[in-house]
């Protein structure tokens, strides 16, 4: 197997390093914080202080492993490790990056005859104990050279990891997944919205959640965590209803509109999180001025903006 650095040393790429280092391999690694270096390096973690450092420390064949946001530093890392590697070393990016971009990358580095392995990676703070699922997209040959490093990431040996595709497959099939999650994410939060707003029924939704839980259609570890959530704090007082999205949301909805394929659910889902962020509202004001025109109905004053 090849020898394997890390470069970005994040929450997850730091918690990924440990499963690794935990499995019984040894890992290099990169991040342009030297607190994160640090911390991994007093557990085991072979520290470099610069890419040129990271590399030279590696026996050929090489793997770095990048957990770096997605567009413009990872072409930039690339471009930066690019005059330090040989034929036969592999790049992977285990980010959320476009599938296009990945793509593009694969044929690029091909005539270099370095191989070029996208990893969509989910199981966020939560992978260190329970392992992550990884959706890998590259050359078979390449990827069956990094097993060992996929079987000791994912829960299991045989189990939540395995090659999808060719290069873009990995990184196309989690922007699926993650539009699914989006779907799911809103379907519960409407529903136990409905349940708080039936105050009359005086409902428990931590123990509505943990109900269903178990033996329920809806069971799953989404669920799980929001019943953890809602017994933390029930009545969430302390967020703020704003919902960041990561972008992938947005790929997959355009990905099914360049496909001709009906994805209300998601699409739903990626516009309750945009609208989510409008404190203006610009557009409910202005629904609510056109009922009052043509048909008289109240208006609600508020503080203009």
């Amino acid at each position: 197997m090849s020898q394997l650095a890390i470069v970005g040393l994040g929450k997850m790429g730091a918690n990924m390093a440990r499963r690794w280092m935990r499995g019984g391999h040894r890992i290099h690694g990169f991040d342009p914080s030297p607190q994160a270096l640090a911390a991994l390096a007093s557990e085991g973690l072979v520290p470099a202080a610069s890419l040129q450092e990271l590399v030279a420390g590696l026996r050929a064949p090489r793997a770095i492993w990048m957990m770096i946001p997605a567009g413009k530093l990872v072409d930039e890392t690339i471009a930066s490790l690019l005059p330090l590697l040989s034929a036969g070393d592999t790049l992977i990016d285990g980010g959320n990056s476009n599938y296009k971009e990945s793509q593009q990358r694969a044929k690029a580095l091909a005539p270099r005859h370095i191989a070029y392995v996208d990893v969509g990676t989910s199981g966020g703070v939560w992978g260190l104990a329970n392992g992550y699922s990884l959706m890998i997209g590259g050359e078979q040959a390449a990827v069956e050279r990094l097993r060992p490093l996929f079987e000791t990431l994912a829960p299991s040996p045989t189990t939540g990891w395995g090659r999808v595709g060719p290069s873009g497959a990995g990184h196309f099939a989690k922007m699926i997944h993650n539009g699914i999650e989006y779907g799911m994410m809103q379907a519960f939060a409407e529903g136990f919205a409905i349940l708080e707003k039936k105050q009359e029924l005086g409902f428990d939704l931590a123990q509505v959640a943990r109900i269903w839980c178990d033996g329920s259609v809806v069971r799953s570890w989404l669920l799980d965590l929001t019943a953890q959530g809602l017994e933390e704090d029930a009545k969430l007082g302390a967020l703020a209803p704003f919902v960041p999205d990561s972008g992938e949301g947005r790929w997959t909805v355009a990905e099914a509109i360049d496909l001709d394929v009906a994805a209300p659910v998601i699409t739903h889902a990626l516009i309750a999180r945009l609208r989510s962020r409008d404190e203006r509202s610009f557009a409910d004001r202005m629904l609510s001025m056109m009922r009052n025109k043509f048909g008289g109905h109240a208006i609600k004053k508020g503080a203009g903006r």
